[in-house]
């Protein structure tokens, strides 16, 4: 288990302090796959150096297995990086080294014999699927091909954890795809703890279980993913599980008009023609501003925003209706629902 505990990072700048993280907590228990996400410049690179005390904190601490790795010496926290190992976006292999020799090096440097550390490398290469790779060069392969050989290095420690900082950012979507397939086989096969870097939701939705939501260096939001994108609550959240709300909005600029937006939780809300229904039943006709629906799992989830005719009666009359539908969450933009009278 890796524990966050009141996690601060400041940096000294030409221009001032900068407060790269504020009062980061979360627990990351073990076997998850656990995405971190947030925009550039929201903390999460900083935040998974401090993991590993790649970057020591400010303030706070971060216990693994209950050891606070800020108290350790120097040798300890060697042993701690073979258990809590890393691949990046640039894969970060020696170009003038074979393949093998690449995946060997971690093993090398903890003194393992050469004997042993072929084998182990050889059953590495096995484990990503390029055992054909033993004697080629990473200018050779393509890049998913270097994630691989740079997953299989990070893993021939046999480590407990795997921090991914952004490590699909560089692949195309085809590529993104069997490398995230690959670090979800090599968590249920292996049973290692992985942790997601990430700017893209999709990564976070095609393979992890939990995430948090970084945003100025603080977590806005946490929890399991099927209810963050069933809900999302902070605006970061939901900018980033739905971006085509936050477009709709810009478009709509100071537009005036009472807009609902329903979030369904569901497949079987998601196929629920409710519009048609309120309109019918509740003589409301809506004006659709904007729409958008995924899926998780065997689950659909997805937003209507909508305008909604008349006064605050209308209002009130709509959102106390679509609230009667399961699997249905129904809010009133702030700005309208204070002018309105209507609780959001």
């Amino acid at each position: 288990m890796i524990e966050l505990r009141n996690l601060s990072k400041s940096f000294v700048t030409a221009d001032g302090p900068v407060d790269a993280l504020r009062n980061v907590s979360l627990t990351i228990n073990n076997g998850d796959i656990y995405g971190i996400i947030g925009m550039s410049g929201a903390g999460k690179s900083t935040l998974v150096r401090c993991i590993n005390m790649l970057e020591r904190p400010t303030e706070g601490s971060v216990l693994l297995d209950g050891r606070d790795l800020g108290m350790m010496g120097k040798r300890e926290l060697r042993d701690v990086r073979r258990r809590v190992t890393m691949i990046f976006q640039g894969f970060n292999l020696l170009m003038q080294r074979t393949c093998l020799q690449n995946i060997m090096l971690p093993l090398k440097l903890a003194g393992v014999k050469r004997e042993e550390a072929v084998k182990r490398a050889l059953e590495m290469l096995e484990i990503v699927g390029l055992p054909d790779k033993v004697n080629a060069y990473p200018a050779q392969l393509s890049g998913g091909q270097q994630q691989r050989i740079a997953i299989a290095r990070a893993l021939a420690t046999n480590p407990d954890v795997l921090l991914c900082d952004e490590a699909t950012s560089a692949l195309d979507p085809k590529t993104t795809h069997a490398i995230l397939e690959l670090i979800r086989d090599i968590n249920r096969k292996l049973g290692i703890t992985v942790i997601v870097i990430t700017h893209q939701m999709s990564v976070v939705q095609e393979i992890c279980n939990r995430v948090a939501i970084l945003e100025h260096g603080s977590v806005v939001e946490e929890g399991e993913v099927a209810q963050v994108f069933a809900n999302p609550q902070a605006e970061a959240t939901r900018n980033l599980v739905y971006p085509e709300m936050a477009d709709a909005n810009v478009a709509l600029g100071d537009k005036h008009g009472q807009r609902v937006r329903i979030i369904f939780n569901g497949a079987i809300a998601a196929n629920e023609p409710l519009i048609a229904r309120m309109a019918m039943e509740a003589g409301i006709a809506a004006s659709i501003l904007g729409a958008s629906t995924r899926a998780v799992g065997d689950r659909a989830y997805g937003y209507i925003l909508l305008e909604i005719p008349g006064g605050p009666d209308e209002l009130a009359k709509a959102v106390n209706f679509l609230r009667q539908t399961p699997d249905v969450t129904v809010s009133v933009e702030v700005d309208y629902a204070q002018n309105e009278g209507v609780k959001a």
